[in-house]
């Protein structure tokens, strides 16, 4: 059965939003997923070339919408993913004026969100509202935090701890919020809520190591009925639809207290993604109009980040020569980045021929590791007195081994790119 797929745009692709939103859906067979950045980004080396495009693309343009329509009309997107709180904002504002659906909240909810002074005049009336001063600032509960009233993920934020301090930062930025000091532990909060606006999924993590604004370890924990109850305030206050979520720090007395939320997909929502809650695939559903159902496996889970290198190696090869005994295989087991490189190479029409001196039964091995022969062209199997080089045609190969000494020889006598196992990093796409 032939299933439409949808066309989307993720954008900006390469923040760790946009990489999350494409982690979602680029396994999907419902999209083709699309990706478009202002500047050159780490989106250039997770898309493929036809699904990438690079530009200008800055809201404060005037001609930003002219230019962001020709390119939604050029790729027949038919949805667009923001992955910023300010562009979020911006394509909500000029909805009616863009050529495909923005996937995020209303511009009402958009702009509440954005502009903490708004968030706080909106949710005065709850307990979990935090405290916020007012000029002259006199008699303050010293240290009191500091905060840009249109800023997010911790940037621009000050703590004060006397009222010289409090002068200070003023002074240098009179734009800054003044609000109370929440001291105690700090939580993100995935949340779904379907076009009808219910309130579907509430999903409670830590943020244990922040970097760049980012939870760069996080653990998913059980709904408490605090937590629920804010959610759920949160849900009917605004009008909220799709992916959402909000953040909150324990007050001196142990309470939450809201510090922001965002009607957008969170970066760190594939720690739930991981318990069967795609976000953004939910988002998109629940856009086209179709009921959508929460379908979740409970299991403890945590997530950790770290830099992770992608590569783009100017190199083009129809063939590849890989060996077999701690290259293919590592012991007993099979190599599965090797491997996945293999099948790579197979899916883009790319020939592999097993080369190896193993010294046992090369069927039995391949079959006991569920290896199939039929991976490979041709499997050529020499004695170990024999030189791997001169059963090697250099035309457009390149060489797979983890001997040195094989490699060596290869590259003196043939002159083509040789790797070692650790370097398959590099060939991966």
């Amino acid at each position: 059965m032939d299933i439409e797929k949808h066309r989307v745009l993720v954008f900006p692709a390469g923040s760790e939003i946009g990489l999350e939103i494409f982690n979602s859906l680029k396994y999907s067979h419902h999209v083709d997923v699309f990706g478009a950045s202002g500047k050159s980004d780490h989106a250039a080396f997770v898309y493929a070339s036809d699904r990438y495009i690079e530009d200008l693309f800055y809201v404060e343009q005037p001609d930003f919408i002219e230019r962001f329509n020709r390119l939604l009309d050029t790729h027949q997107i038919e949805y667009i993913y923001p992955t910023h709180d300010s562009i979020a904002c911006f394509l909500s504002e000029h909805q009616c004026e863009l050529r495909a659906q923005v996937l995020t909240s209303c511009v009402e909810t958009n702009r509440i969100a954005r502009f903490k002074r708004l968030t706080y005049e909106v949710f005065r009336q709850f307990d979990f509202c935090p405290t916020i001063f007012e000029e002259p600032y006199s008699d303050l509960p010293y240290p009191v935090f500091l905060k840009p009233n249109n800023g997010q993920g911790g940037k621009g934020t000050l703590l004060a701890v006397n009222q010289d301090d409090l002068s200070f930062y003023l002074k240098k930025a009179p734009y800054l919020l003044v609000t109370e000091f929440l001291p105690g532990d700090e939580l993100s909060v995935d949340c779904f809520t379907d076009s009808n606006r219910h309130l579907l999924f509430v999903g409670p993590r830590t943020r244990e190591r922040i970097q760049m604004g980012i939870s760069f370890r996080s653990t998913a924990l059980p709904v408490s009925e605090e937590i629920r109850r804010i959610a759920q305030s949160i849900n009917e206050i605004v009008n909220l639809n799709g992916a959402w979520f909000f953040q909150v720090k324990k007050a001196s007395n142990g309470a939450y207290k809201l510090m922001e939320f965002a009607p957008r997909q969170s970066s760190t929502m594939g720690l739930y993604r991981h318990t069967g809650v795609n976000f953004a695939l939910l988002t998109l559903f629940n856009a086209m109009g179709m009921p959508v159902q929460i379908l979740q496996n409970h299991y403890a889970v945590q997530l950790d980040r770290c830099l992770h290198n992608r590569f783009k190696a100017d190199l083009k090869f129809s063939r590849v020569y890989i060996d077999f005994d701690e290259t293919l295989v590592v012991g007993k087991y099979v190599h599965d980045r090797v491997m996945a490189f293999v099948y790579q190479c197979r899916n883009n029409g790319i020939h592999v021929v097993l080369l190896t001196k193993h010294q046992h039964d090369l069927a039995e091995s391949l079959r006991s590791r569920g290896i199939a022969e039929s991976l490979f062209e041709r499997i050529i199997h020499i004695s170990d007195s024999e030189s791997k080089w001169q059963f090697i045609s250099p035309s457009d190969a390149i060489f797979i081994d983890n001997y040195w000494f094989d490699r060596r020889e290869v590259k003196e006598k043939l002159g083509i790119p040789v790797f070692d196992v650790d370097a398959i990093e590099c060939l991966l796409r």
